[in-house]
């Protein structure tokens, strides 16, 4: 007999409720019913997830069809048309079966769904999603036997999606761009937990938190863990049906492996309920303190050399595959990166490759707009920014919370200005052990930092002068614009955090090589540019855009640059700035980099004293 919901379908389209943009699903029917206490063995469903993080006994769900084909996920529809056409988005419909070896209550988590999802199990709809790499689950009791996944993705209209506060910053690619998994769910659930350390001597002192949920009747719930091998506390907390709650404990480690780039030790991170819920996590124990303008990690100053990275990879859209991930990294590695920086929230098991690599990431979360502009609402941005930050916090990688992208002056809008100092509020609460940074824009600096950043750290900022400003000035005036756009900088912002985020030139060998848009070009302007900051002892560092050329909406043809030199060839659709095309062919500016930051790594390499502010343990 096929499997089943075992709920009639009004009561499923009322009972999940996703959040548009949080990704937060409520499921009333847990509430007062005692669930099962052991889950089944769901080896035989799908295959195992992508991303070790997560909770105990999930599947991924692999093998779906669409528009007649038989495809893997995470899948993109036809990302190899780069057309207006394409990029005006469509519709697909994704299915797939599963068979269950046991009847009960049941998640089904997807990491990314672009940009509209709506998700029907056994012909009946359960629940809608907006906006892309944002996770949501849908929840069900489900009867053992064989069961058919139905899910609806629209992506049209990407001028709609961005009024809406979900813009994108390269091509609307459409399809399930994560992975989908699924997951008994037994009498409690384990989620979101996070790790703040402070370093002591030869070792480290951890705080864990993680929030449970009791999904039975009323009752008495203990949660227990390990960090490294070494037991956590957790105090027994009684819970009312359907009831969370945020609970704490402490790790003394006298002899650890600190995380560091370099040096990225992990260590396994275990909690139960046991014979009801788990969750596991290799995580990094550091210590991040930032003060006067300063970062320092495990005590020692740290200055950033990275790159920026986009999750498109050419035939495969941003539905990146391990391999894809793999190559990222490794290209990364080949540059002598100790960082990356990244627009959107990255997929866990991107995260998990860079955390392993030892390379840090100033990650954005929220929203994201033009340069200088603001479309959304503060409260879709804070619901975002929270999800983003719950999710991904185990990460040693994640370096900053980075608020919003190139921010003109003092915000455009109310609700801008909103957004950033109630996330940034936020954040802190959530995960005191990272600072909080926010991306202003190029020349449009303000001339003193106003309350929108009173709770903000670290400032990362785009410095394109020799590209779209003082394009055919001589080296000696770049290099005074340069000087100039740090003083300001400085004034600006005081002793926060200071990181230029953003720095580059487009390169495509169509061009003479030594002119604007040449691949010779591009490698002065980003060596320039590199050795300024090098010099400069007020930075924390440097980030390159960008890794590798990407696709963007496809009548982009180099931005403001063209009204300076309308005789640079450039390809239609296509942002060059990478030190890689497209294909993955390194360009001269890929050794430029790779060599200094290489001998920059070599420079910093001696020992220092420790300093800056710890953080305390982290709040929900």
């Amino acid at each position: 007999m096929p499997g089943r919901l075992l709920l009639p379908a009004l009561a499923v389209v009322a009972g999940v409720a996703v959040l548009a943009g949080t990704g937060e699903a409520t499921d009333p029917r847990g509430a007062g019913r005692e669930a099962p206490r052991r889950a089944p063995d769901l080896s035989r469903v799908g295959s195992a997830p992508m991303a070790f993080g997560g909770p105990t006994g999930r599947r991924a769900l692999t093998d779906w069809s669409v528009r007649g084909r038989r495809v893997q996920a995470p899948f993109a529809v036809d990302p190899r048309r780069l057309t207006m056409r394409a990029f005006e988005g469509s519709v697909a419909r994704f299915q797939t079966t599963f068979t269950l070896p046991a009847s009960g209550d049941y998640a089904i988590r997807f990491e990314s769904v672009n940009h509209r999802a709506q998700i029907w199990l056994d012909g009946r709809l359960v629940a809608r999603h907006t906006g892309a790499y944002l996770p949501f689950d849908v929840r069900a009791r489900l009867a053992a036997g064989r069961h058919r996944l139905v899910v609806r993705a629209d992506w049209r209209d990407p001028v709609r999606m961005r009024a809406q506060g979900w813009h994108r910053t390269w091509f609307n690619f459409g399809g399930l761009a994560r992975e989908v998994t699924i997951r008994r769910l037994g009498a409690s659930e384990l989620d979101s937990p996070g790790v703040v350390t402070r370093v002591a001597g030869r070792g480290a002192d951890s705080t864990v938190t993680v929030r449970v949920r009791n999904r039975g009747a009323a009752r008495v719930v203990r949660v227990r863990g390990s960090l490294a091998g070494v037991p956590l506390a957790f105090p027994a907390r009684r819970l009312g049906p359907g009831r969370a709650a945020w609970e704490s404990a402490r790790a003394r480690l006298p002899r650890v492996r600190l995380w560091a780039p370099g040096r990225p030790a992990l260590y396994p991170l275990a909690l139960d309920v046991p014979g009801e819920s788990g969750y596991r996590a290799r995580v990094g124990l550091r210590e991040l303190r930032w003060r006067g303008g300063r970062l320092a990690l495990n005590g020692h100053p740290l200055r950033l050399r990275g790159v920026s990275l986009q999750e498109d990879a050419r035939g495969r859209g941003d539905a990146l595959r391990p391999a894809d991930m793999d190559r990222i990294v490794a290209r990364l590695r080949g540059l002598h990166a100790n960082a990356a920086r990244a627009q959107h929230p990255l997929s866990p098991p991107l995260l998990e490759r860079l955390d392993a690599a030892g390379i840090l990431v100033w990650q954005g979360i929220g929203a994201v707009d033009h340069p200088g502009e603001w479309a959304g609402t503060a409260a879709t941005g804070v619901r975002r920014a929270r999800l983003s930050v719950l999710q991904l916090r185990t990460h040693p990688s994640v370096l900053a919370w980075n608020l919003a992208n190139e921010v003109k002056a003092n915000g455009v809008a109310a609700g801008q200005r909103a957004y950033v100092d109630r996330a940034a509020r936020l954040a802190h609460r959530l995960d005191p052990g990272r600072p909080v940074a926010v991306d202003v824009w190029g020349k449009h600096l303000p001339t003193r930092a106003g309350r929108m950043y009173r709770a903000v750290d670290a400032i990362g900022g785009t410095d394109y002068e020799g590209w779209y400003a003082n394009l055919h000035s001589s080296p000696a005036a770049v290099d005074a614009a340069i000087g100039d756009w740090l003083a300001r900088l400085r004034q600006a912002f005081g002793r926060r955090v200071l990181v230029v985020s953003e720095f580059g030139a487009e390169g495509d060998a169509r061009n003479p090589a030594g002119a604007p848009g040449g691949l010779a070009f591009q490698g002065r302007l980003v060596a320039r540019h590199i050795r300024a900051y090098r010099d400069d002892p007020r930075l924390s560092g440097m980030i390159v855009w960008a890794l590798r050329d990407f696709a963007m909406r496809p009548n982009f043809l180099g931005g403001s640059v063209r009204a300076h030199a309308p005789r640079i060839v450039l390809r239609r659709g296509l942002n060059q700035k990478g030190l890689f095309t497209y294909d993955d062919r390194a360009k001269p500016a890929a050794r430029v980099v790779g060599a200094l930051f290489a001998a920059t790594a070599r420079a910093g390499a001696r020992p220092q004293r420790r300093r800056g502010r710890s953080a305390s343990s982290p709040k929900a």
